[in-house]
């Protein structure tokens, strides 16, 4: 090699530099904090819409918090929920329970009674840490049910002028004050009030070992039920090791990264409470994703990685344009969560001069296990390459024994240090997702691609099977997303008497257009194989979404299937529109049979994917 030549990649299309393999550190995740206090201790460890904290008064809340933590009650092992926003309060508690040796249980503050509930009693945990205004959803009607809950104002975590401003008796100020704060059933104690007076926790107290239970994170998203995935502290820190060896152009204690992620999926909880604080890197938190809030947090911390999803970046493009607001400190910046559009990515490297990729995971496996190049051999579009130490195979989706050839697609495993021990007391569950070896079936359906870069299908579980084929909601979407006057789709299968599953598309349209089915169809002719086109709309306001902007096809299966007579009739227009092809081709075949004979596949409805002709056939390999 000469001195202008690059080193060889450790795997093919790795960028240099990035290890195949790394060594996952046998040490638990509350020693990031603790080295990041250490070594970095006067340096900005959260900002907080203009409060800061430093790492070294970090770490003395997080003692303190421990302390008292374990003055209430709780132990090694033990369960602690936080029901919280993004706050500083949240980065506390989180480490706190952890230096315990207890478990985090992370819920969504903004869940309905009954989900919470149901986790709550599913994992037993006996002390909740909850932000005030989600209080009802944890003791409706005041009943604490038997646990102690120590309530979060998430004022008090801000600058001492805001505080002050917020105690004005104006309309403004007061309309402040019930966003932020909720009031509290008798019986609970207030968690600010607690920590000022809460004792340090005895240095002595022994950390939790590597492959203890670390962190339980409530998934389920766009299938079903959440379930508990239990990660371990092994777990999170391979994942923040993989990380920084596949970024690593950061500088330990000089980024800043920016929260809008929440802490309670596993995407914000690993890049923003792990990942960031492994660097010494500032935290820009905010309670939720803002566009002005970001834009006015650039000016005082200006952000040099962004991890966020494509709807985050999309926004902030748009709005840093017409703005003015410079963004040329973002060097890098990751999306999850679901496909990044070619324009945005485009858009956001043009506005930062910086590096967007994407990355591909799920909760069970802490959760990133794939992502692009960080560098010049990135493939938008793409799902990447596996992590390092990071093993994938591509199987038959009803044979996981059977890999199928590269360039054919099949279903994702995963196997890796990441890889989650199990569900919450969900051994059944677990068994169908984990397989010998450790592989983790992901339920994706993708391809290989010749240069070894992974290509998404579709998720397994939201196949939709009509009259014996298989459909794919995102080549459906892809399809109709296209069509003038359509803002928005989402392909979901609902049950049918004669096809078994039909198509149904749900649309969000421009206001004052006009869409039906029979527009729908003739736009998706030439686009998809007959069988997969829809067989019904619904017209919707809006697509239900995951906090981190996922659509919810159960939600919108639900929706479609309320909508009843309407859609009903419209999948019946169909049936009858197709009868009356087929009685018109009977007609014909019956007058000129010799001529129908050459002409094969010439009936309407699902069949007409067998005609052997081009257009199906292309679109066949395509599913």
């Amino acid at each position: 090699m000469t001195e202008t030549e690059s080193p060889a990649p450790a795997r093919p299309g790795y960028a240099p530099g990035v290890p195949a393999e790394i060594e996952v550190p046998d040490r638990p995740v509350p020693t990031l904090l603790a080295d990041a206090a250490r070594r970095y201790g006067d340096r900005v460890a959260l900002d907080f819409l203009g409060a800061d904290t430093t790492y070294r008064d970090l770490v003395d809340q997080v003692e303190r918090a421990a302390g008292m933590l374990r003055k209430a009650g709780v132990r090694p092992g033990d369960r602690v929920a936080l029901v919280l926003p993004n706050c500083p309060q949240h980065v506390v508690a989180f480490y706190a329970v952890l230096r315990l040796g207890a478990v985090v249980a992370e819920h969504n503050p903004l869940a309905p009674t009954s989900e919470i509930q149901a986790q709550l009693a599913a994992h037993g945990a006996r002390v909740v840490v909850c932000w005030e205004k989600a209080v009802d959803q944890v003791a409706p009607g005041g009943d604490l049910g038997g646990r102690r809950i120590l309530t979060v104002n998430l004022a008090a975590a801000l600058p001492r002028r805001s505080r002050l401003l917020l105690r004005l008796p104006v309309r403004a100020a007061r309309s402040q004050r019930e966003i932020l704060r909720g009031p509290v059933p008798a019986g609970t104690r207030s968690w600010e009030r607690m920590l000022a007076a809460a004792p340090r926790l005895d240095p002595a107290h022994p950390l939790p070992r590597a492959e203890d239970l670390a962190v339980l994170i409530h998934t389920g998203g766009t299938t079903g039920t959440p379930k508990a995935v239990a990660l371990t502290h092994r777990n999170l820190m391979a994942n923040v090791v993989q990380g920084a060896a596949w970024v690593h152009g950061l500088r330990p204690g000089e980024e800043t990264i920016y929260s809008v992620l929440p802490f309670f999926h596993a995407f914000g909880m690993t890049l923003c409470l792990t990942f960031a604080v492994h660097f010494g890197a500032t935290q820009v938190v905010l309670p939720r994703f803002d566009v002005d809030m970001v834009l006015a947090a650039m000016r005082r911390h200006p952000a040099t990685f962004f991890p966020g999803v494509p709807p985050i970046f999309d926004k902030l493009e748009t709005a840093a344009r017409e703005r003015g607001v410079d963004m040329s400190s973002v060097r890098y910046a990751i999306s999850g969560a679901m496909a990044l559009s070619p324009n945005v990515a485009r858009r956001w490297e043009d506005l930062t001069g910086g590096l967007i990729i994407e990355g591909y995971g799920m909760t069970e496996s802490s959760p990133v296990a794939l992502g692009s190049p960080m560098g010049p051999g990135r493939r938008p579009g793409t799902l990447g390459l596996p992590f390092p130490s990071t093993d994938i195979r591509i199987v038959d989706p009803e044979d996981p024994a059977r890999d199928v050839p590269d360039g054919q697609q099949g279903e994702l495993l995963v196997r890796g240090p990441q890889v989650f021990a199990g569900y919450f007391g969900r051994p059944e569950e677990t068994a169908e997702v984990l397989l010998e070896g450790g592989w983790l079936r992901t339920g994706d359906i993708v391809r290989r691609d010749e240069q070894g870069f992974v290509v998404l299908a579709d998720r397994r579980k939201e196949l939709i099977i009509s009259g014996g084929f298989n459909i794919y909601p995102s080549q459906v979407e892809e399809a109709v997303r296209s069509m003038p006057g359509v803002i928005d789709v989402a392909v979901v299968g609902v049950p049918d008497e004669s096809y078994g599953e039909s198509v149904v598309a749900a649309l969000v349209v421009a206001p004052g257009t006009h869409v039906d089915l029979a527009q729908v169809r003739a736009w998706t002719h030439e686009r998809l194989a007959h069988y997969a086109m829809p067989r019904r709309v619904a017209i919707l306001d809006e697509l239900p979404r995951s906090q981190l902007g996922k659509v919810l096809r159960r939600k919108v299966r639900e929706q479609v299937l309320a909508a009843g007579e309407h859609v009903r009739s419209a999948g019946e227009h169909v049936r009858s529109a197709a009868e009356q092809v087929r009685s018109q081709l009977q007609e014909r075949d019956t007058r000129a049979p010799a001529a129908a004979s050459e002409r094969p596949g010439t009936q309407a409805g699902p069949r007409d994917a067998d005609s052997g002709s081009p257009t199906a056939e292309r679109d066949a390999r395509g599913l």
